[in-house]
């Protein structure tokens, strides 16, 4: 999934995108409320994680710049109270979920993955398809009960190919989904991830090149 850190402490936002990536998450990151509304501008986001309280456009309006735009992404908001009416001034913006600061990293993991399970159609918490289930709570994937040790490249791959539910994934959309802005459009580097995929999931193979359209499972 690819998801944005909206938070203007920079040591913070930098360790919560770096904690997401070990998640098998893709994380842009951005420091004020202006440069989140130009990364969503351009950008799908699975969910935008959002410090209430941002230097220049508020989290509150930033916040309701997506709702108002019929934004797909789930938002998560983050804030340094934990006080009812600011969870439920929060809420009532338009926010999908509200997380008090200091939190626990492993609870804020479960939230995003929760939110992102939100899609059209609803996403079941552990993904299976033709014997492969992938768990991305306990990040583990095992196929006919043979777990399967993957990157986390290679995990978020999979799982974009598995929440895709047999419809076709370009490169370009997985390279949108499962790396960062700062990959490069003109990198082989899909192209290789899925052939080790393919190796490491072993016979028969269920990952499928469509020439000149993408991969699907």
């Amino acid at each position: 999934m690819r998801v944005l850190v909206v938070e203007d402490e920079r040591v913070l936002a930098d360790a919560i995108a770096v904690g997401l990536r070990r998640e098998a998450m893709a994380v842009d990151v951005a420091y004020d409320g202006d440069t989140a509304l130009e990364h969503t501008a351009v950008n799908d986001y699975d969910v935008v994680v959002l410090d209430r309280d941002l230097p220049g456009v508020h989290g509150d309006d930033v916040a309701r710049t997506l709702v108002g735009s019929s934004y797909n992404g789930r938002i998560l908001m983050l804030t340094a109270s934990d006080a009812v009416q600011d969870k439920v001034e929060g809420l009532s913006l338009g926010a999908d979920d509200y997380l008090a600061k200091p939190f626990a990293f492993p609870e804020l993991v479960a939230r995003v993955q929760a939110l992102a399970r939100r899609s059209t159609p609803p996403l079941p918490p552990v993904l299976e398809r033709h014997g492969i289930t992938l768990d991305p709570a306990n990040h583990r994937v095992h196929r006919e009960g043979r777990e399967i040790p993957l990157t986390p490249k290679e995990f978020a791959v999979l799982q974009v190919l598995m929440r895709a539910q047999g419809t076709v994934v370009s490169a370009e959309g997985l390279l949108e989904k499962a790396w960062d802005e700062n990959a490069d459009p003109f990198t082989n580097v899909v192209r290789v991830t899925v052939m080790t995929l393919r190796k490491k999931l072993g016979a028969p193979p269920v990952i499928q090149t469509v020439p000149g359209a993408g991969y699907r499972l």
